[in-house]
């Protein structure tokens, strides 16, 4: 069962107050806002070190604004973001850039740009004054592409690939980095299921084999229930479960937080939870008010 927000002896809800003192990444009761629309308030997670962190919830719950505030993108009205014990938007920078890779929602790059120069330019919080482009860095590049199965695009325009070849050349440059730490803002949006399957392989390889640090938002609860190795379900801006997906995706989280009924079954490929929304009938003839008649 989905975990709810404990209450405090007034019986209000209770502000979480606890400091992270092992993970690098967290959010200490931070409000959110764009304008005077408040999108969080007080809302406290953190991000287990050397996880698949996914975030899930319905359309306008939140997910990729606690992504931006993470990332250093959006500033808390309130509340602050932590990484490596520091208040983030204190930090340089180029320094969070070291450590903290993001790709955002909607990449566009610039016009008639290669895909060589494009991952290149990864390696930019790295150059400075006493640090010009070195032969390491070619060897990062080159190593970035590799890993991404676009080694062999180097030399084509970036807007002349398919999306799924761009995604995996935004994820190139973000590896060129070299950060512990890697968020993602939905980086399956607008891909077919392949090149959607294609995308989260390649971020379980780069959480497995390189020991990274992943944040990603999905709207897929099921590629996040396969994928994740820590959940955050979001309903409305508050954290209403967090946790191993076998440990707390069920159904009964899933109507909370989504609304809809459904089965949660074991995925025979992986045994991960695997959410079986109840049929159309069903689920209307669930939803039909007292006193009418149900066909």
């Amino acid at each position: 069962m989905a975990s709810k927000p404990s209450t405090g002896s007034d019986g209000g809800p209770r502000t979480n107050t606890r400091r992270s003192t092992v993970n690098r990444l967290s959010a200490e009761n931070v409000t959110l806002a764009y304008d005077q629309r408040v999108i969080t308030e007080q809302l406290s997670v953190e991000i287990p070190d050397n996880s698949f962190t996914v975030i899930v919830g319905p359309n306008a719950c939140g997910k990729s604004t606690l992504l931006r505030a993470l990332s250093r993108m959006l500033k808390p009205s309130q509340g602050r973001v932590l990484l490596d014990g520091q208040v983030i938007q204190s930090m340089p920078a180029k320094k969070v850039a070291r450590t903290l890779g993001l790709l955002p929602q909607s990449s566009i790059a610039p016009d008639g740009i290669t895909v060589g120069d494009l991952v290149g330019r990864g390696r930019y919080p790295h150059q400075g004054l006493l640090r010009q482009w070195s032969t390491e860095d070619e060897r990062i590049v080159r190593e970035s592409m590799a890993s991404t199965g676009v080694a062999e695009l180097a030399d084509r325009y970036v807007d002349e690939l398919s999306g799924g070849q761009r995604q995996r050349v935004w994820i190139a440059m973000a590896l060129a980095q070299q950060t512990p730490l890697l968020l993602l803002d939905e980086p399956t949006t607008y891909l077919d299921i392949q090149h959607q399957i294609d995308v989260l392989d390649l971020c379980a390889e780069l959480h497995e084999e390189q020991g990274r640090t992943l944040v990603a938002v999905l709207h897929d609860l099921n590629h996040a229930a396969r994928y994740a190795t820590h959940l955050i379900a979001l309903r409305e801006g508050s954290v209403i479960a967090e946790g191993a997906p076998a440990d707390i995706v069920t159904a009964e989280l899933v109507e909370e937080v989504f609304g809809l009924r459904c089965q949660v079954i074991d995925d025979p490929e992986t045994g991960t939870p695997l959410v079986v929304p109840a049929a159309r009938k069903a689920r209307t003839t669930a939803a039909a008010p007292a006193g009418v008649a149900k066909s």
